[in-house]
């Protein structure tokens, strides 16, 4: 791996999650000073692009593209964050990168996305389980996978977001075969929504698309002039180039869980705690649980028995994404089958039996919790009782 002119290709976002600030170049000399932009909270952060060839970061964009060369085109490169230098030690993993020409231009963040969600950058990725030690999943070989840009909810939709897209869907012709519940006495309007099968999510996004004046993505028919509002249809037929709300994907679902990182366990590395996510420990069984054994104790605060936990009670991952390990499961667009597709946006076979969840559940050990686990269930079942399925929304971001 080459770090090509470390300080010479390190470039710093000043106030890229806030106000105003400025992007510069960092390195032997401030040389190049771009415009002030409206960013969204405040922080600090540093790039490097690392990968067979010396390449160099040229330019940093106002609206958060970076311009780079000196690559071989067809090779992989990876961007690295760093929140602190000079040291800047503790260098992260934030996109790989497939170099399409010599001089390349790839967008890394957007100053302004869409409220509540966060911009996952185009790139390729290893999609499956890279921990050698992780014998036990068997229906996730390593696959290299190549994701368009897209936005994605910060957050698990919680019951109050539920709730008022639901209360509007009610009046505009949408009927839902479940409404909805919330597991937890702590804050419960805050916490995901669970007991909602897989076709009330898909007409839950197709409504909440509507009521934001966005183009809905699903449909009853392949000419896609019927907007799915009601019943479980045998096919739904997704308009992939609208711009509304929609299910991810399983490899955006795993890209985004990632958070740039390469081939760990889990969103944040190698090991877990229940001060990283709501999910059940069992130290004696799985020697990456670091514990503690049972509940999370977070889950049980206003409540009498141990539930979800506020949406956010836990550190985000490398993309700003919070629960992509715990809390409850997350529907996925795809089918479940095996061994599943590589190449470049996949979106799973076209028919079968089970859809996708993943992310573990409050319930359910740190086994599930894995960003490489792969977990599945019938498109009309929800699970309310020892296990909770919840949902996230994305949109495309029109690369």
């Amino acid at each position: 791996m080459n770090y090509g002119s470390c300080f010479r290709s390190v470039f710093c976002l000043l106030g890229q999650f806030v106000a105003k600030g400025r992007v510069l170049k960092a390195g032997l000399a401030a040389a190049l000073l771009l415009p002030s932009f409206t960013a969204v909270a405040q922080e600090a952060r540093f790039f490097r692009i690392l990968g067979p060839t010396a390449a160099t970061i040229t330019t940093f964009q106002p609206g958060g593209a970076i311009i780079w060369s000196n690559a071989v085109p067809g090779s992989n490169y990876t961007v690295q964050t760093v929140a602190a230098l000079p040291g800047g030690t503790n260098w992260v993993d934030y996109v790989q990168l497939a170099a399409a020409q010599p001089v390349n231009t790839n967008t890394l963040v957007d100053f302004n996305p869409p409220a509540g969600m966060a911009l996952i950058p185009a790139g390729v990725f290893t999609m499956g389980n890279a921990v050698a030690a992780d014998t036990d999943i068997t229906d996730a070989p390593p696959t290299n996978v190549s994701v368009l840009g897209f936005y994605m909810d910060t957050n698990l939709v919680t019951s109050s977001l539920w709730q008022t897209v639901y209360d509007w869907a009610g009046t505009n012709g949408y009927r839902f075969e479940n409404s909805g519940e919330v597991k937890s006495g702590n804050d419960p309007a805050q916490n995901p929504v669970v007991t909602v099968d897989w076709y009330d999510c898909v007409k839950w996004c197709n409504a909440r698309s509507q009521q934001a004046g966005k183009t809905p993505v699903y449909y009853t028919d392949a000419a896609l002039t019927q907007v799915f509002t009601n019943g479980d249809p045998v096919v739904v037929y997704p308009n992939w180039s609208a711009q509304g709300f929609r299910l991810p994907t399983e490899a955006e679902w795993e890209k985004a869980a990632r958070g740039g990182l390469i081939g760990q366990r889990f969103p944040w590395g190698n090991l877990i705690n229940e001060n990283l996510a709501d999910y059940r420990g069992d130290t004696s069984v799985y020697p990456y649980d670091l514990g503690p054994n049972g509940f999370n104790a977070i889950g049980a605060i206003g409540g009498t028995s141990f539930a979800t936990t506020p949406v956010g009670s836990f550190p985000p991952n490398g993309y700003g994404l919070y629960d992509m390990a715990g809390n409850v499961f997350e529907w996925c667009w795809d089918w479940y089958g095996t061994p599943y597709a590589g190449g470049t946006n996949p979106t799973g076979p076209s028919s079968g039996t089970y859809r996708v969840v993943r992310g573990g559940t409050w319930s359910a050990f740190a086994n599930y919790c894995r960003s490489g686990f792969r977990g599945s269930s019938a498109p009309s079942d929800i699970i309310n009782t020892d296990t909770s399925i919840g949902l996230r929304t994305v949109m495309s971001a029109g690369q």
